[in-house]
């Protein structure tokens, strides 16, 4: 099965978190200082929203696969396509371990295509907290995935 995925900016961590476990009628499945998400089943999402990153908003969308078959033929469609790609591969961000590439809609909104591999006690292991700015090292908005944002090592 694969899960929607989306990701927000906010202000205030607390009150969102309030917001959104009435509109979903659900509590977080998991809580952190500036992160919480809920893995939604009706419709099956995962939600997650940080304080960390640009202004509030949206940061990037995407689907999460339940094994690896599944992530490869995300991005055998994404190649196939001929969208640019950026391959992470194994990496870690959003209090997790997954496998990962991302791809540019025309407007330039970032799609992650991932799937988790476990859960990790910090944000993200590769980048030290005062450095990680961005939710997940999405692409610049607006650029295309193939143009370098970020070195691969940086952050997801």
């Amino acid at each position: 099965m694969k899960r929607f995925h989306v990701h927000l900016h906010v202000d205030d961590l607390n009150r969102s978190i309030d917001f959104y476990s009435q509109l979903f009628a659900a509590q977080p499945a998991r809580v952190e200082g500036d992160y919480a998400k809920w893995m939604l089943e009706h419709p099956p999402v995962n939600f997650a929203i940080s304080t960390r990153g640009a202004k509030p908003g949206i940061d990037h969308l995407g689907i999460q696969t339940d094994d690896a078959e599944e992530l490869a033929a995300l991005k055998a469609r994404a190649e196939a396509a001929d969208m640019a790609l950026l391959d992470e591969g194994s990496t870690t961000c959003c209090y997790a371990r997954s496998e990962k590439h991302w791809i540019t809609d025309p407007q330039g909104v970032a799609w992650e295509h991932f799937h988790t591999l476990g859960n990790i006690p910090v944000f993200n292991e590769a980048v030290p907290a005062a450095d990680s700015a961005s939710a997940c090292c999405t692409p610049a908005r607006g650029k295309p995935v193939g143009v370098a944002v970020k070195p691969a090592s940086s952050c997801c």
